[in-house]
């Protein structure tokens, strides 16, 4: 494989000095770019995009292209786990993934098949090699997957829920259920995130969305554990390189010493925790990504250059910071918008980086 023309972002992520602050944004290969929804439309819909290697690989590169990012992120979806195991993935327009099956009884669990990542994803580790190999050496390739307690969510609900009333429901009145499907997943996503890696990912991020709905014991118990499970399985170097692993649970701020206790290299961070308090918190344990409000980009070029100011502001002087959004950006930003926000952190953070 080709050599890295620009790591900053695996350097930040393991704490070696860069000469400015890396910056990608989650979601960054998205609707708010009119050249992907040209692509999408060209495949027909979301899922025929994800395994469409060639289409996957061009929307992933469509934000390199725009803009100077530190790093690519695999074009994919966070529930292609669950779609494998036979709960049949669709989407709704206007509602987002559902599933023709749910999990919610031992006869349901016993009923998943058993799946091998390089056989039955194959798709996302063609997605992998060949965004990798288009990239020659650009920027870093980011892999990922959801944890295993937001899967379980999808999987239990049959979709997006506002309130997890059958996941939380497992959860608490069948623990040994929810935690058999729980461990299930786990071993899933770590076979899942090797074979990315194998395939060519240089760092993973594992999406924690709905970790932030639990409380904090069920947290701990339904949720983290799982995650330093995962952390515990990974390849952690590759190709001579060490791959960095990222944590991100949305509304997760609460729990930032546990999570950077799991062995992790990297805290995704939402825009709900000042970046300076968390670096405080966790010291050098580990390097912290985020964390600037996605809404923040409809605010005016001048507005989000002063918000990327003060963030850079409040993490300080040195590596260990990895710029990104809270969260993903949404559909209706202004591509020139994201523009000022990626060429802001680079200009702003240089001078956290001299000497």
């Amino acid at each position: 494989m080709s050599e890295l023309k620009n790591d900053r972002f695996l350097r930040a992520l393991m704490k070696q000095p860069v000469d400015c602050t890396p910056v990608w944004m989650m979601r960054q290969a998205g609707r708010y770019l009119p050249e992907y929804r040209a692509t999408r439309n060209q495949a027909g819909d979301f899922m025929s995009l994800c395994k469409n290697a060639e289409l996957a690989c061009e929307v992933t590169l469509q934000p390199l292209e725009r803009y100077p990012l530190d790093a690519a992120i695999l074009f994919s979806d966070i529930l292609t786990i669950p779609d494998a195991l036979g709960l049949g993935l669709y989407f709704e327009t206007g509602e987002g993934p559902k599933f023709k099956k749910t999990v919610r009884t031992e006869a349901d669990l016993a009923g998943l098949k058993s799946i091998k990542a390089e056989d039955d994803l194959g798709y996302v580790m063609n997605a992998v090699s060949t965004i990798r190999r288009e990239l020659n050496g650009r920027v870093p390739l980011i892999g990922f997957s959801g944890s295993p307690w937001t899967l379980a969510t999808y999987m239990v609900e049959g979709g997006s829920s506002k309130d997890f009333r059958a996941a939380k429901s497992m959860a608490y009145n069948q623990p040994e259920l929810m935690h058999q499907l729980l461990d299930l997943l786990a071993d899933n996503v770590i076979d899942y995130l090797n074979a990315q890696i194998r395939a060519g990912a240089q760092a993973v991020q594992i999406f924690d969305t709905w970790g932030g709905a639990l409380s904090a014991h069920a947290y701990q118990t339904f949720s983290l554990q799982y995650m330093h499970k995962i952390v515990d399985g990974l390849i952690r170097e590759h190709d001579g390189r060490k791959v960095p692993v990222i944590l991100f649970t949305k509304n997760g701020g609460l729990w930032l010493e546990s999570i950077a206790a799991t062995g992790c290299d990297g805290v995704g961070l939402d825009w709900t925790v000042n970046i300076g308090d968390a670096r405080a918190r966790v010291g050098n344990q580990v390097a912290l990504q985020g964390n600037m409000d996605p809404t923040m980009l409809y605010a005016s070029p001048k507005a989000i250059r002063e918000e990327v100011g003060r963030i850079l502001g409040d993490y300080g002087t040195g590596t260990g910071h990895v710029f990104n959004l809270g969260h993903g950006i949404t559909p209706e930003v202004d591509p020139e918008h994201a523009g000022v926000f990626i060429n802001a952190v680079h200009e702003l953070s240089a001078q956290y980086h001299q000497g």
